[in-house]
C-alpha cells in the first residue's frame, strides 16, 4: 500500500469512462417471446434505442441513431413505445424524442410516422402506448398543446390509427376521453377487453400526493362509456393500476401510509393483498412506472421495499413474497411478465443496472441484458454504508456513506477524508443504493460521498415523505447539514474540507445550503431551482407548476415564506466557492435561474469565486457524454482547489471572483 494524501490518489476511472456508463436500461416489455428495452447511448448525442434479446440469447439494437426512442410527456416522459409479435414479425409503435411523433416499425422497414405535426406551442405528444392490433389502432396519452405558455395543455386519452392515416389529419386521432382531468396515465385494457383503467389527477395535487383510478366501460364500436372513479382520493396516492388475469383490477395505494397492493372487489372496496409498512410503489415521475406486472398463473411480480428494493413474487392468497435470489439491491419501477417469465432492471453497489429475468415457477434469476461488465478492477468501487442519522427533534435521516476507497492506496493516519454531500433531485424521489461510476470517480481519489435521503424522500413511508411539506429548504436543508456534522463530529470526515453537490431539487437544495449555513467549504450546482417566485410563477413546465403549493404554501398567503427561501433573494450570503452547471435547453428549470442569481451575486458586489458552465443542447439532466466530462473534471477541480488537493490530470477550472 502506498500513502498518499486524500484527493490525490490516482485513479483508473477517469470522467470519460464514468460518462461512458451514464444512464441504464428502462423500460422493459416483451414483443412475443422477446424481451425488449430501451438503452442509453452517451457516445450518440445522449439518444436512447430500443433493443431485443432475440431467442438464440444475442442482443440486438432495432433503431439505429438518430432515431431516439424517448418521450416529453409532462417533460419527464414514461413509457414510450409498445410492440407485439407477428408472424412477419414482430410490429412496433414507438415516439421519437426530435419530433415526437408516434413512428410504426416493421423489420426491414423504415419508421413510418402515425401521429401529425402541430404548430401550436410544443405540439403534440404521446406516451404509454398500448397496441389494439385488433382494432387496428394504439391508445395512449396524447399531450396537446393549445397556446404558447407552458401550461396552455390539455391530457387525453386517446386512439391512434395504426394506418397512418392520422400523420397528416389531426382529426383521424379519436380523444377517447373529455379532458375533464389535467392529467392522465395510458389505459390497461381488461383481459375480456370490456372495460379499460388509468390513473387520473388535477392540480395542485402531484401524483404522490393524490391521485384516482378510473374505470370506464368499452363499447363495441371501442369509445369509452360510464368513466367513474372507483379508487384513490385527494389524499390517496394510487401510482399503478393494472388487471389480474381474472378480471380483478389490481392497483397501488398508499391510504395506510404504505403504498401496498390492493385489489378492487365486487363491492367497489380495496382489499389489501400483502398489507406491509414498507413501498410496493414510489413517486409517479415518468407515465407507465410499473412497481407490479400480473402473472399468467395468478401471482404477481413485485418490486418492493423499505428503503432499497427487492424483485419478488408474490401469492394473493397467502400474501407471501419470496425474493428472486441474485446480488441485486435495487430494482427500478419496470417490469414486464409474459408466461411465468418476469423482466425487469436491477442493479447493487458491485454492478450497474442490467436487465434481469426471473422464472417465477422455478425463482431462478439471471441477466440476460445490458450486463454488467466491469471497466476496471472492482476493487476500486466504494463499499457503502447504509446509515440512519439522528436529525433535528430527534428525527431519522437515512443515508449512504461512501468512505474513500482504493485498493492500492491508503492516506496519512493522521489525515480526515474531505467528503461532498450528495442532495439528490425530486425532491419526492430517493438515492438508490447501486453502482454510480461518477461517485466512484470521487472515492477512488480520496473523496468521501454521503448520499442523504433528507426528509420528503419516498421509500420510508407517506409520514417520511410529508416531512417536506412547506418545509423545502429547511427540512433537506437541515438533514443534509445533520449528516455532515456527524460525520465530522464522528472523526469519518474534515469537518474543513466539506462540500455539498446537487442536481434540479438537489440543486436547490445545495443552494440554499450555501447561503443559510455555514457547513459547507464549497458546492457544485446543478440544473437548480433557485428564484422559486419566478419558477412558481410561469417559468417551468405545467406538471409541475404548481408543486410549490405543497412543497413551501400557496405563493399568494406566503409570499414572503418564498423570498426568504430563495437563494436568488439572499445572494448576499453566499461566501463558499461553488460551481454552476445548466443547460441551456433546459425547460424544467430553466437558465433564466441561474442568470438570475448571478446577477444579483454580482449586483450586491459579491466577491466570490465561482464557475458558470452552460450547455448547449443539453436540457434537465445531461446526457451527452462530452457535456458529462467536463462536469466531472470540473467539480473535481472545484474541491481540488478549495480542499488542497492535487489530482492529478485535471484540468484547472478557472474561477472567477
Amino acid at each position: 500500500m502506498q500513502t498518499l494524501a486524500y484527493g490525490s490518489w490516482p485513479s483508473p476511472i477517469d470522467a470519460t469512462l464514468a460518462a461512458a456508463h451514464d444512464g441504464h436500461p428502462e423500460f422493459v416489455g416483451f414483443v412475443g417471446d422477446e424481451a425488449w428495452w430501451t438503452e442509453p447511448r452517451p457516445t450518440e448525442g445522449g439518444r436512447r434505442t430500443l433493443v431485443r434479446r432475440k431467442a438464440d440469447g444475442t442482443e440486438e439494437p432495432v433503431l439505429p441513431a438518430p432515431w431516439n426512442v424517448r418521450s416529453r410527456v409532462i417533460e419527464y416522459g414514461g413509457h414510450p413505445w409498445a410492440g407485439v409479435m407477428r408472424p412477419e414479425g414482430p410490429l412496433v409503435v414507438f415516439v421519437n424524442f426530435a419530433d415526437q411523433r408516434l413512428y410504426r416499425y416493421e423489420a426491414g422497414g423504415e419508421p413510418r410516422p402515425l401521429t401529425p405535426v402541430s404548430p401550436v406551442g410544443d405540439g403534440l405528444r404521446w406516451v404509454d402506448p398500448q397496441l389494439m392490433v385488433e382494432r387496428g389502432e394504439v391508445w395512449c396519452v396524447l399531450e396537446e398543446f393549445t397556446g404558447d405558455g407552458p401550461s396552455d395543455v390539455r391530457r387525453v386519452v386517446a386512439a391512434v390509427p395504426l394506418d397512418g392515416s392520422a400523420a397528416q389529419d389531426r382529426d383521424a386521432v379519436r380523444e377517447l376521453t373529455d379532458g375533464r382531468h389535467r392529467f392522465v396515465t395510458g389505459p390497461r385494457i381488461s383481459p375480456d377487453g370490456r372495460q379499460a383503467a388509468w390513473l387520473a389527477w388535477d392540480h395542485p395535487r402531484m401524483p404522490w400526493d393524490g391521485t384516482e383510478v378510473v374505470l370506464a366501460d368499452v363499447a363495441g364500436d371501442g369509445t369509452l362509456h360510464a368513466a367513474r372513479s372507483v379508487a384513490g382520493g385527494p389524499e390517496e396516492s394510487v401510482v399503478q393500476a393494472d388487471w389480474a388475469p381474472d378480471g380483478t383490477l389490481l392497483y397501488v395505494s398508499d391510504r395506510t401510509g404504505w403504498w401496498n397492493l390492493y385489489r378492487l372487489g365486487q363491492d367497489g372496496e380495496g382489499a389489501a393483498v400483502c398489507p406491509r409498512e414498507e413501498e410496493f410503489g414510489g413517486s409517479l415521475w415518468r407515465i407507465g412506472y410499473r412497481w407490479f406486472a400480473p402473472l399468467a398463473s395468478g401471482l404477481i411480480a413485485v418490486v418492493h421495499g423499505r428503503g432499497a428494493t427487492a424483485l419478488g413474487i408474490l401469492d394473493p392468497e397467502t400474501g407471501e413474497v419470496v425474493d428472486a435470489a441474485g446480488p441485486w439491491t435495487e430494482f427500478a419501477p419496470t417490469l414486464a411478465a409474459h408466461g411465468n417469465r418476469v423482466v425487469g432492471v436491477g442493479a447493487s453497489p458491485r454492478s450497474a443496472y442490467e436487465v434481469v429475468e426471473l422464472d417465477a415457477s422455478t425463482g431462478r434469476a439471471r441477466v440476460i441484458g445490458a450486463a454488467h461488465d466491469d471497466p476496471v478492477d472492482p476493487a476500486h468501487y466504494p463499499e457503502p454504508l447504509i446509515r440512519t442519522f439522528n436529525g433535528p427533534a430527534g428525527r431519522e435521516i437515512h443515508a449512504h456513506i461512501y468512505p474513500p476507497h482504493h485498493p492500492g492506496h491508503v492516506a496519512p493516519g493522521d489525515e480526515l477524508p474531505p467528503y461532498v454531500v450528495w442532495a439528490h433531485g425530486g425532491p419526492t424521489g430517493r438515492a438508490p443504493l447501486v453502482l454510480d461510476l461518477e461517485i466512484a470517480y470521487f472515492t477512488s481519489r480520496g473523496i468521501g460521498v454521503a448520499e442523504v435521503n433528507y426528509g420528503g424522500s419516498t421509500g420510508h413511508g407517506r409520514e417520511y415523505r410529508n416531512r417536506l411539506r412547506e418545509q423545502w429548504g429547511v427540512v433537506d436543508v437541515e438533514d443534509c447539514a445533520a449528516v455532515a456534522h456527524a460525520l465530522a463530529e464522528e472523526g469519518t470526515a474534515d469537518r474543513r474540507r466539506l462540500a455539498i453537490r446537487g442536481g434540479s431539487a438537489g440543486g436547490w437544495t445545495t443552494a440554499v445550503s450555501l447561503t443559510s449555513t455555514d457547513v459547507y467549504a464549497c458546492g457544485t450546482i446543478l440544473y437548480p431551482i433557485l428564484d422559486l417566485v419566478g419558477w412558481g410563477s410561469g417559468e417551468t413546465h405545467d406538471f409541475e407548476s404548481r408543486y410549490l403549493e405543497t412543497l413551501v404554501g400557496p405563493l399568494a398567503e406566503v409570499p414572503g415564506r418564498y423570498a426568504e427561501r430563495s437563494p436568488t433573494e439572499r445572494a448576499d450570503r453566499v461566501t463558499a466557492p461553488f460551481l454552476l452547471l445548466q443547460g441551456l435547453d433546459d425547460v424544467i428549470c430553466p437558465p433564466a435561474q441561474c442568470e438570475r442569481f448571478l446577477a444579483r451575486l454580482e449586483g450586491e458586489g459579491r466577491r466570490v469565486p465561482h464557475a458558470y458552465i452552460a450547455f448547449e443542447g443539453e436540457g434537465h439532466g445531461f446526457r451527452q457524454a462530452e457535456t458529462m466530462v467536463r462536469v466531472l473534471e470540473s467539480e473535481l477541480s472545484l474541491y481540488a482547489q478549495v480542499f488542497g488537493l492535487n489530482p492529478p490530470g485535471i484540468p484547472t477550472l478557472e474561477l472567477a471572483k
